[in-house]
């Protein structure tokens, strides 16, 4: 048989070899809704409506950004997969959606079949933390878009909910508190930023230690956190009003995304102690507070907007969460986000 296509960059045997080492962790995510294996040209999933009085479909796309950049620098792939499940998955659980299912897309210059596992183990594992099955995907090799050790990666997810739990922004109401889930970090946003102030402005090295003892690349890739596992009971139980992934755009942005215009979020930016990455960021960029507020997490990366009635439920049974703040009415005309820096 001709070997032309692989004379032209494209190696079917290694691909075939990347379908199989794949196939393990895949399998780590599977729900009994999953019809079918690995490798039809369609996924199938049985959707079971008996438990929803009127199931609604919530979708949700998203990649990684430059983050990607650092695992290929480094070659540490192992986890730039959870970013890429929880990017999607976060965003659908703050409609109130509970994540049925996963497809990702990775696109690479050449197949190297233990590089692509170790990437497919990160998307799996993060399906796992976010009980979605991995259905499917693909995986396309093409040298003349991407360099040899260059890739690109990025998802799909589908999730249920019940029509009466949607949080679409018309059930948070001035008296709410706001309840700070905790990041793992800079999480998945903002790392144009970040690589220009560490690397290009400061010529920082990925084993540099930064204050805490840790290496910088260990901080800058440390996966996104999923938070389906924890938040979903209270979604459920109705406990909850709104939810913000904090994503890019920070706490300016994404805040007012789960509540209506004529409400402001207080922010009591002294009620948590912000992570020693984001206090370097701001060091050695010279960033004012308003600008690190509105780029990044800060260490909060899922903000849940609560009667005053659940708080307590919600502190006990959520690790480390925390009250943060509270919805008011609008008192200035656009001003959607106030940060309070000083404690009452």
């Amino acid at each position: 048989m001709s070997n032309a296509y692989q004379q032209s960059g494209v190696d079917i045997e290694k691909g075939y070899d990347a379908v199989e080492r794949m196939k393990k962790h895949v399998n780590r995510t599977m729900r009994p809704e999953v019809m079918n294996q690995l490798g039809s040209f369609g996924a199938l999933f049985k959707l079971d409506t008996k438990q929803y009085k009127n199931p609604v479909l919530v979708s949700g796309t998203d990649g990684v950004g430059t983050k990607i950049l650092l695992a290929q620098q480094s070659g540490k792939l192992n986890t730039i997969g959870i970013d890429a499940v929880a990017m999607c998955v976060n965003d659908i659980l703050a409609q109130g959606a509970q994540p049925l299912f996963f497809l990702d897309y990775l696109a690479v210059g050449s197949t190297v079949p233990e590089d692509i596992e170790q990437i497919v183990s990160g998307v799996a594992e993060g399906c796992v933390q976010a009980n979605a099955a991995l259905v499917g995907g693909e995986t396309a090799e093409m040298p003349d878009l991407y360099a040899n050790g260059e890739f690109d990666l990025a998802g799909f997810c589908v999730g249920v909910a019940d029509e009466a739990n949607i949080l679409d922004g018309s059930k948070v109401k001035a008296g709410d508190v706001l309840i700070g889930l905790p990041s793992s970090g800079i999480h998945s946003n903002g790392y144009s930023l970040v690589r220009k102030i560490f690397f290009k402005d400061h010529e920082m090295n990925f084993e540099d230690q930064l204050s805490d003892g840790h290496t910088l690349i260990d901080h800058l890739l440390t996966p996104t956190k999923i938070y389906v596992k924890e938040v979903m009971p209270f979604v459920d139980s109705q406990s909850i009003n709104g939810i913000a992934h904090i994503t890019g755009g920070g706490f300016f942005e994404n805040l007012p995304r789960m509540f209506s215009k004529n409400l402001t979020a207080v922010v009591d930016v002294n009620s948590w102690t912000i992570p020693t990455i984001f206090n370097e960021l701001q060091k050695f960029g010279q960033l004012d507070l308003e600008e690190m507020f509105n780029v990044f997490n800060m260490g909060i990366g899922m903000v849940l907007a609560v009667e005053e009635t659940k708080v307590e439920t919600i502190l006990s049974s959520i690790n480390e969460s925390m009250v943060i703040g509270r919805i008011e009415d609008q008192k200035n005309e656009g001003e959607t986000v106030r940060l309070n820096i000083d404690k009452e």
